[in-house]
């Protein structure tokens, strides 16, 4: 008896390999049929046709999956979502390891389509919805921004290089001067669009206004990351942000061999890595309290700078979600309690194991990334001068 169809589909710029796959209650996966049509208006059709010729059990659940190359993907995405198709999207690297662990050496788009039919049918993938149009846009500006200061950054390298050739040439020069004059005007022009378009949006801007209270966090950081997230919409929680971000942590321990050392996975949004670098180095350098308090605990555990600095970074990360998400304005008197700072080194950070913690003991703190405890107690820490005269309000999720 079938419980699952699945098909799956390798997208590319002229061609769309299709492969249709069904497993039953012993799962026990089968290919059932290929396909192969161009990518093309009439394309969408002979897809859709292909699917009712072999869908032959509507009540019986199907789930289409396709890698996520380029932008060739999100036209078929978009248009078997909006036909109430369920839409899987997967990361080239995990469709590439699943092949692999099935045994096959070969790649082609054949072979890919027919491998992502099958781990549609095996696996619970989530389901992919498609971005809104306003953070769909947001995200073109600020990718549009990234891409001009990266090529002015080459061109300014270009002229530094010509100042100490063998000879002036000065018409390459002219050239890449005035090169260098138009990025800087249309850098100028998209943060100009960036800003009108998150104050288009009364409750966004709102939102964005609450944020920026925090010292080092700009217009352009913030609309990258809400950008990247689709303005926070399809996270239930911080963790699964921590690990579309690549902040989540990692570690290699096997039987007696243990390296001791945790390192952030960066297998995520890079963009949102990149937005965040100089917020960090900002937020200490002005001793914005919460993070310079965590920086400076950090580093007094592995006298490592970095390392420090990418702990602020996840901070950063999760106090723009937790503001978002509540509609809050930023607190800067905000600071946990030691109890919570010592659970945040080892739980929340993850980039140290706390070794003075044994695995049996009964107060033992989970160190590893994405899991809690239940209940935890926050601290907020009032105060105008003095940080060490305080009261503490405390209270339990």
């Amino acid at each position: 008896m079938t419980i699952k169809y699945s098909i799956g589909l390798d997208i590319s710029s002229k061609k769309v390999n299709g492969s249709i796959s069904l497993i039953n209650e012993s799962q026990k996966v089968t290919v059932k049929s290929s396909i192969v049509f161009n990518n093309t208006i009439k394309g969408f059709s002979e897809l859709l046709l292909w699917i009712k010729k072999w869908h032959i059990e509507p009540e019986i659940p199907l789930v289409i999956c396709m890698e996520a190359t380029g932008v060739y993907h999100e036209n078929y995405a978009l248009f078997l979502f909006e036909k109430g198709y369920n839409v899987s999207i997967i990361l080239p690297n995990k469709a590439k390891h699943y092949l692999i662990s099935m045994g096959l050496k070969s790649k082609n788009d054949s072979i890919d389509a027919k491998g992502l039919s099958k781990m549609g049918a095996e696996q619970c993938l989530d389901l992919w919805q498609p971005a809104g149009k306003y953070f769909y846009e947001l995200r073109q500006y600020t990718r549009q921004h990234q891409n001009l200061q990266e090529q002015k950054t080459v061109i300014n390298n270009q002229l530094h290089a010509l100042e100490f050739g063998m000879y002036d040439i000065k018409p390459v020069v002219k050239q890449l001067k005035k090169v260098v004059q138009l990025f800087n005007k249309q850098i100028k022009e998209l943060e100009k669009i960036i800003k009108n378009h998150l104050e288009s949006d009364q409750i966004v801007k709102q939102k964005v206004d609450n944020i920026c209270q925090i010292k080092g966090i700009g217009i352009l950081t913030l609309a990258t990351i809400l950008a990247e997230t689709n303005g926070f919409e399809l996270f239930k929680n911080y963790k699964q942000l921590v690990s579309y971000s690549g902040f989540d942590v990692v570690e290699s321990e096997s039987g007696s061999s243990v390296t001791g050392k945790t390192r952030i996975s960066k297998k995520g949004n890079s963009h949102i890595r990149r937005a965040l670098f100089m917020p960090a180095f900002t937020a200490v350098k002005y001793q914005e309290p919460a993070f310079f308090e965590l920086y400076e605990r950090t580093y007094a555990k592995h006298a490592i700078k970095m390392k420090s600095y990418v702990a602020v970074q996840k901070k950063l990360l999760t106090t723009i979600y937790h503001l978002w998400k509540k509609n809050e304005k930023y607190n800067p008197n905000y600071i946990l309690t030691i109890q919570e700072k010592d659970q945040e080194l080892s739980s929340l950070l993850g980039f140290e194991k706390a070794a003075s913690i044994q695995k049996n003991s009964p107060n033992q703190v989970e160190a590893i990334q994405g899991k809690h405890p239940v209940k935890i107690t926050v601290g907020f820490l009032f105060t105008n001068t003095n940080l060490e005269k305080y009261s503490q309000v405390k209270f339990v999720f």
